[in-house]
Protein backbone atom coordinates (compact mmCIF):
# COMPACT_ATOMS: atom_id res chain seq x y z
CA UNK A 1 0.00 0.00 0.00
CA UNK A 2 2.88 2.39 0.80
CA UNK A 3 4.45 1.92 -2.64
CA UNK A 4 1.18 2.61 -4.45
CA UNK A 5 0.67 5.80 -2.43
CA UNK A 6 4.22 6.85 -3.25
CA UNK A 7 3.62 6.28 -6.96
CA UNK A 8 0.49 8.42 -6.77
CA UNK A 9 2.60 11.25 -5.34
CA UNK A 10 5.09 10.86 -8.24
CA UNK A 11 2.20 11.11 -10.70
CA UNK A 12 0.95 14.21 -8.87
CA UNK A 13 4.40 15.83 -9.25
CA UNK A 14 4.21 15.16 -12.97
CA UNK A 15 0.62 16.46 -13.31
CA UNK A 16 1.56 19.66 -11.50
CA UNK A 17 4.60 20.21 -13.75
CA UNK A 18 7.11 19.98 -10.91
CA UNK A 19 8.74 17.19 -12.90
CA UNK A 20 8.24 16.78 -16.63
CA UNK A 21 8.56 12.99 -16.76
CA UNK A 22 9.84 10.20 -14.54
CA UNK A 23 10.74 6.53 -14.64
CA UNK A 24 11.72 4.13 -11.89
CA UNK A 25 15.22 2.69 -12.08
CA UNK A 26 17.70 1.05 -9.76
CA UNK A 27 17.04 -1.95 -7.55
CA UNK A 28 13.27 -1.49 -7.44
CA UNK A 29 13.06 -1.57 -11.25
CA UNK A 30 15.05 -4.81 -11.37
CA UNK A 31 12.36 -6.48 -9.25
CA UNK A 32 10.02 -6.30 -12.25
CA UNK A 33 12.47 -8.45 -14.23
CA UNK A 34 14.05 -10.88 -11.75
CA UNK A 35 13.96 -12.19 -8.20
CA UNK A 36 13.84 -9.42 -5.59
CA UNK A 37 17.10 -7.82 -4.49
CA UNK A 38 17.87 -5.92 -1.33
CA UNK A 39 17.54 -2.20 -1.96
CA UNK A 40 17.15 0.76 0.34
CA UNK A 41 15.37 3.31 -1.79
CA UNK A 42 13.26 4.05 -4.82
CA UNK A 43 15.44 5.61 -7.55
CA UNK A 44 13.37 7.93 -9.72
CA UNK A 45 15.01 9.32 -12.85
CA UNK A 46 13.39 12.61 -13.80
CA UNK A 47 13.24 15.29 -16.43
CA UNK A 48 13.03 18.63 -14.68
CA UNK A 49 11.79 21.97 -15.97
CA UNK A 50 14.60 24.46 -16.49
CA UNK A 51 14.67 27.45 -14.20
CA UNK A 52 14.78 31.02 -15.50
CA UNK A 53 18.56 30.94 -15.16
CA UNK A 54 18.67 27.73 -17.24
CA UNK A 55 19.81 25.59 -14.32
CA UNK A 56 18.23 22.30 -13.44
CA UNK A 57 17.52 21.76 -9.75
CA UNK A 58 15.60 19.28 -7.61
CA UNK A 59 14.81 21.99 -5.04
CA UNK A 60 11.22 22.52 -6.25
CA UNK A 61 10.51 18.80 -5.70
CA UNK A 62 11.79 18.92 -2.13
CA UNK A 63 10.04 22.22 -1.38
CA UNK A 64 6.71 20.91 -2.68
CA UNK A 65 6.95 17.59 -0.85
CA UNK A 66 8.15 19.12 2.40
CA UNK A 67 5.20 21.51 2.15
CA UNK A 68 3.01 18.38 2.10
CA UNK A 69 4.67 17.11 5.29
CA UNK A 70 7.18 14.63 3.81
CA UNK A 71 10.62 14.59 5.41
CA UNK A 72 13.97 14.91 3.67
CA UNK A 73 17.02 13.02 4.90
CA UNK A 74 20.31 13.42 3.05
CA UNK A 75 19.60 12.80 -0.65
CA UNK A 76 16.22 11.13 -0.02
CA UNK A 77 12.75 12.31 0.77
CA UNK A 78 10.50 9.82 2.51
CA UNK A 79 7.08 9.54 0.90
CA UNK A 80 4.60 7.29 2.74
CA UNK A 81 7.51 5.47 4.39
CA UNK A 82 9.42 4.91 1.13
CA UNK A 83 12.80 6.68 0.79
CA UNK A 84 12.83 8.24 -2.68
CA UNK A 85 15.87 9.60 -4.48
CA UNK A 86 15.15 11.92 -7.39
CA UNK A 87 17.92 11.70 -9.97
CA UNK A 88 17.88 14.22 -12.83
CA UNK A 89 18.51 12.52 -16.20
CA UNK A 90 22.25 13.15 -16.23
CA UNK A 91 23.35 11.91 -19.66
CA UNK A 92 22.03 10.77 -23.04
CA UNK A 93 21.69 7.15 -21.96
CA UNK A 94 19.50 8.02 -18.97
CA UNK A 95 17.49 10.49 -21.08
CA UNK A 96 16.82 7.75 -23.64
CA UNK A 97 15.96 5.31 -20.85
CA UNK A 98 13.34 7.66 -19.36
CA UNK A 99 11.87 8.40 -22.80
CA UNK A 100 11.59 4.70 -23.65
CA UNK A 101 10.46 3.47 -20.22
CA UNK A 102 7.67 0.90 -20.01
CA UNK A 103 4.34 2.09 -18.72
CA UNK A 104 2.91 -0.38 -16.24
CA UNK A 105 0.34 -0.50 -13.49
CA UNK A 106 1.30 -1.21 -9.93
CA UNK A 107 -1.98 -2.39 -8.47
CA UNK A 108 -4.26 0.35 -9.85
CA UNK A 109 -1.69 3.10 -10.27
CA UNK A 110 0.07 3.93 -13.53
CA UNK A 111 3.84 4.30 -13.43
CA UNK A 112 6.88 3.88 -15.67
CA UNK A 113 9.91 1.65 -15.18
CA UNK A 114 13.09 1.55 -17.20
CA UNK A 115 13.32 -1.21 -19.76
CA UNK A 116 15.61 -4.04 -18.68
CA UNK A 117 17.99 -3.29 -21.57
CA UNK A 118 18.42 0.31 -20.36
CA UNK A 119 18.86 -0.86 -16.78
CA UNK A 120 21.66 -3.15 -17.96
CA UNK A 121 23.35 -0.39 -19.95
CA UNK A 122 23.15 2.09 -17.05
CA UNK A 123 24.59 -0.50 -14.65
CA UNK A 124 27.34 -1.26 -17.14
CA UNK A 125 28.12 2.46 -17.43
CA UNK A 126 28.03 3.02 -13.65
CA UNK A 127 30.08 -0.13 -12.98
CA UNK A 128 29.76 -0.41 -9.19
CA UNK A 129 30.24 -3.87 -7.61
CA UNK A 130 26.49 -4.18 -6.92
CA UNK A 131 25.80 -3.24 -10.56
CA UNK A 132 28.04 -6.04 -11.83
CA UNK A 133 26.22 -8.49 -9.57
CA UNK A 134 22.82 -7.30 -10.77
CA UNK A 135 23.92 -7.46 -14.41
CA UNK A 136 24.77 -11.15 -14.05
CA UNK A 137 21.46 -11.79 -12.26
CA UNK A 138 19.45 -9.97 -14.93
CA UNK A 139 21.26 -11.79 -17.73
CA UNK A 140 20.38 -15.11 -16.08
CA UNK A 141 16.79 -14.36 -15.03
CA UNK A 142 15.26 -11.66 -17.21
CA UNK A 143 13.90 -11.76 -20.74
CA UNK A 144 16.28 -9.50 -22.61
CA UNK A 145 16.13 -8.33 -26.19
CA UNK A 146 19.84 -8.81 -26.97
CA UNK A 147 19.60 -6.99 -30.32
CA UNK A 148 18.08 -3.97 -28.62
CA UNK A 149 20.65 -4.10 -25.80
CA UNK A 150 23.48 -4.30 -28.35
CA UNK A 151 22.15 -1.21 -30.13
CA UNK A 152 21.93 0.73 -26.86
CA UNK A 153 25.47 -0.32 -25.94
CA UNK A 154 26.72 0.80 -29.34
CA UNK A 155 24.86 4.14 -29.32
CA UNK A 156 26.28 5.07 -25.94
CA UNK A 157 29.90 4.03 -26.39
CA UNK A 158 29.77 1.03 -24.06
CA UNK A 159 31.04 -1.71 -26.41
CA UNK A 160 34.46 -1.98 -24.78
CA UNK A 161 32.93 -2.11 -21.26
CA UNK A 162 30.47 -4.77 -22.43
CA UNK A 163 33.26 -6.87 -23.94
CA UNK A 164 35.35 -6.50 -20.75
CA UNK A 165 32.35 -7.50 -18.64
CA UNK A 166 31.68 -10.59 -20.78
CA UNK A 167 35.35 -11.59 -20.66
CA UNK A 168 35.56 -11.12 -16.90
CA UNK A 169 32.34 -12.90 -15.94
CA UNK A 170 31.77 -15.34 -18.77
CA UNK A 171 35.23 -15.91 -20.26
CA UNK A 172 34.03 -14.71 -23.69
Amino acid sequence: MRMEKTLKVLNELERKGIIEKYAIGGGIATIFYMEPVLTYDLDVFVFLPKTQSGLITVSPIYEYLQGKGYKAHQEHITIHGVPVQFIPAYNELVEEAVNEAREIHYKRTRTRILRVEHLLAIMLQTDRPKDRTRITQLLEEAEINIDYLTKIIGRHGLRRKWQEFQRRFYGK
